[in-house]
């Protein structure tokens, strides 16, 4: 746990899940310095209305819990990270409004606080959502770290909101200016986004896809799903399959159109990846087919023992930081997830080194495929 002073007090934040052993901050010098701006230009008007947009771990909501902001989030986990920051802080729950990209946003706006997104395409379907909301005196502050803004962050800005500029670097970190303009022309929203599979290869391919913005690789199939999909098993019988990390929904979407006795469960922490995930799967395999939809952390709430075969794609970034966690507890979760017998199918980058992380949670994995760039394993939950 780390304390993040700011014009608004000192705050203890963490990351979630709480891991003692996690190095990483819940906060950053763009979150800093935006805060810093905020109060060296009066503040937040008390009778003002505040939304916070694409706060990672909730330091900015935190730091302005007083003023009861709304919070817009992607992400499941960066909501529970934030309901955490804002009771340790000693703020009642109902002191902030826990948002989803999926809800209905707020009616009038009158400070707009954005922490640019790595998805370009994210920022601008929440640009597109909040737009409406905004009036000419809307206090529109963005902020991210140097290498996340670029002339692209900008122009989307401009070409939703209203004219747009940049401060100079503080530690790295920028802050964005937009003055909004009730009278622009706004572009069409592109998203979601739809396109068909053209594999040539397995159960997959010909099928239509989802995307809506935020989900890894939204405007086209990523390489590494692509290889999984092209070496999938091939089970019969009532088997209970899990996509877990599902994004838009194919590998899980995939799995059952190959095997119509599979009950396929969707897991995700993402808000956008469930709803890619729903959409592929009813345009795919139609209203009829039951599948569950799991928004969480992991498979933290899956009945242990009772999946034979999950499949996983995982990611190996957070945000901008590469990290190991979220594949490590990925593996573990399937482990308690899965039946004696039961299997993991994992896909990833070579030189990720997964296949030693494998046998040493599950004593075994076994190569399924390979090309230069990556690797499918499998390994088989055995009793201990």
């Amino acid at each position: 746990m780390n304390r993040m002073i700011t014009p608004w007090g000192e705050h203890d934040l963490t990351r979630f899940p709480e891991d003692p052993r996690d190095p990483l901050r819940a906060w950053d010098a763009a979150d800093e310095y935006l805060l810093r701006h905020l109060a060296e230009t009066g503040g937040v008007d008390p009778a003002g209305s505040v939304v916070v947009i694409g706060d990672r771990w909730g330091a900015l909501t935190t730091a302005l819990a007083a003023h009861h902001p709304a919070q817009i989030s992607d992400s499941f986990l960066a909501q529970e990270a934030t309901r955490a920051n804002v009771a340790r802080a000693g703020f009642a729950p109902d002191s902030v409004r826990l948002l989803s990209t999926r809800d209905e946003v707020p009616g009038q706006v009158d400070v707009l606080l954005v922490r640019v997104p790595k998805s370009l395409g994210l920022l601008e379907d929440q640009l597109h959502r909040i737009a409406p909301s905004v009036h000419a005196g809307t206090v529109v502050l963005g902020t991210g770290m140097v290498k996340e803004i670029h002339t692209s962050t900008l122009n989307l800005f401009e070409r939703i909101l209203g004219p747009t500029k940049t401060s100079l670097a503080e530690k790295k970190a920028r802050l964005i200016f937009t003055t909004p303009d009730p009278e622009l022309a706004r572009p069409r929203n592109p998203w979601p986004l739809t396109y068909s599979l053209e594999l040539g290869i397995g159960p997959a391919s010909g099928l239509a896809v989802t995307n809506h913005a935020g989900v890894f690789c939204a405007d086209r199939l990523d390489i590494g799903t692509r290889f999984l999909l092209q070496h999938l098993p091939e089970r019969t019988g009532p088997d209970r399959v899990v996509d877990l990390g599902c994004g838009n929904g194919i590998v899980g979407t995939a799995a059952a159109l190959a095997n119509p006795e599979a009950h396929v469960t969707f897991a995700d922490e993402s808000h956008p990846a469930m709803a890619s995930a729903k959409a592929t799967f009813r345009m795919c395999a139609g209203s009829a087919r039951e599948a569950d939809f799991h928004l969480g952390d992991g498979l933290a709430a899956f009945e242990p023992g009772t999946a034979d075969l999950v499949l996983n794609n995982p990611p190996f970034h957070t945000h901008q930081t590469t990290t190991d966690r979220t594949s490590t507890r990925m593996f573990a979760d399937a482990r308690t997830a899965l039946r004696d017998g039961g299997e993991l199918w994992v896909v990833g980058n070579r030189h990720l080194g997964y296949h030693e992380k494998l046998r040493r949670m599950f004593g075994t994995c076994e190569l399924v495929a390979s090309d230069p760039k990556f690797v499918v394993l499998r390994a088989v939950k055995r009793a201990r």
